[in-house]
């Protein structure tokens, strides 16, 4: 048998597909194993350099692989999928896999740490959290719309919302329905008050958190995203690349030596992209009290484009200067960023 040099897997929820191949590309061995065989098989195994796609289990196995000594990487689904052949199966994707490792121009995701991935699904938990809040609200307003009952549902009304009930004749079942909705909405504020309190204390104990901190624009719930997305910086060459793979930079069509750029590329991360948007508009509303040059940049820019484009152009900044301020593991300086990134 030819020594194995790369093996692809493609990953699923019970069954694994392995494509085996040598230094030259030519195929060694193909396995189906179940998800308890798998690390025992790699365990007994020579190390070699193991790839999947960047999907869902993807980086604990990653972590595991890398432990027992092979090197893991990850690829992207969309920089497999062109190397598919006709008549799909599981076997044909672990090939395709390999298949798109061998380019020489690959790019690869970086593995995350446990506490990245930890990061990521309190993340997770709070914008579900946030979500179904939100939904809880639209429903106390929808019914007491349909008894012609109009109320400004702030927070502040809706922590009184039985005493403002009272002034209406209401039925006591349809009061009931309202208390009810009313003490599930107070749990969701609960539990996202409770959520965002264990992103802080998880941040206190990252390093970068007090630099991503120390950008204009970006609070807890960004920095935490960012630390739990970026993982290793050095895996991007610049600042540029890092906003890139947010989907902050514009999408390019060029043909006939005529290059065309259109709107962003929506790749990536879109709560991540989403954060750094809202947060590039509080930046912008505060921008005339701003003395610096990033002040004086955003009202030069809002004097030629629109609002929305230069809130997307002041979000690619801070998204280069994340990466400027994690990369030289020193706190945001106006003047000395900003002509850098």
């Amino acid at each position: 048998m030819n020594e194995i040099t790369l093996i692809g897997i493609d990953l699923g929820k019970h069954v694994f597909h392995l494509h085996a191949q040598d230094a030259k590309g030519r195929e060694v061995f193909r396995k189906k194993l179940s998800r308890s065989q798998l690390l025992p098989f790699f365990s007994n195994l020579k190390a070699v350099t193991v790839v999947m796609e960047a999907c869902a289990g993807s980086h604990w196995l990653a972590r595991k692989l890398n432990a027992m000594g092979h090197v893991a990487r990850l690829v992207s689904p969309q920089y497999v999928r062109p190397f598919v052949k006709s008549n799909k199966n599981d076997f044909v994707d672990a090939e395709a896999i390999c298949e798109a490792t061998s380019r020489p121009s690959m790019r690869f995701v970086e593995p995350r740490t446990e506490a990245q991935q930890l990061l990521a699904a309190l993340h997770c938990v709070r914008e579900s959290l946030v979500i179904e809040r939100t939904a809880t609200i639209n429903r106390i307003h929808g019914i007491l719309l349909e008894f012609g009952i109009v109320i400004p549902l702030s927070k502040i009304t809706l922590r009184r919302l039985p005493d403002a009930l009272a002034v209406h004749d209401l039925a006591p079942r349809l009061i009931q329905i309202i208390h009810r909705l009313h003490e599930h909405y107070r749990y969701l504020d609960q539990q996202v008050d409770d959520v965002e309190r264990d992103l802080t204390a998880q941040l206190r104990e990252d390093e970068n958190a007090a630099r991503l901190l120390s950008i204009p624009g970006i609070g807890t719930i960004t920095a935490s995203l960012l630390a739990s997305e970026v993982g290793n910086v050095a895996q991007f060459a610049c600042g540029r690349n890092f906003a890139a793979s947010i989907g902050l930079v514009p999408r390019r069509h060029s043909t006939g030596g005529r290059s065309t750029l259109c709107g962003i590329s929506k790749r990536g991360d879109k709560h991540l992209r989403h954060l750094l948007v809202q947060g590039a508009r509080a930046v912008i509303l505060r921008a005339g009290q701003r003395t610096d040059r990033l002040g004086a940049w955003i009202r030069s820019m809002l004097t030629r484009r629109h609002s929305n484009v230069v809130a997307c152009a002041v979000a690619n900044k801070l998204a280069r200067i994340a990466w400027a301020v994690l990369t030289k593991h020193t706190p945001y300086d106006a003047s000395r960023f900003e002509c850098e990134v």
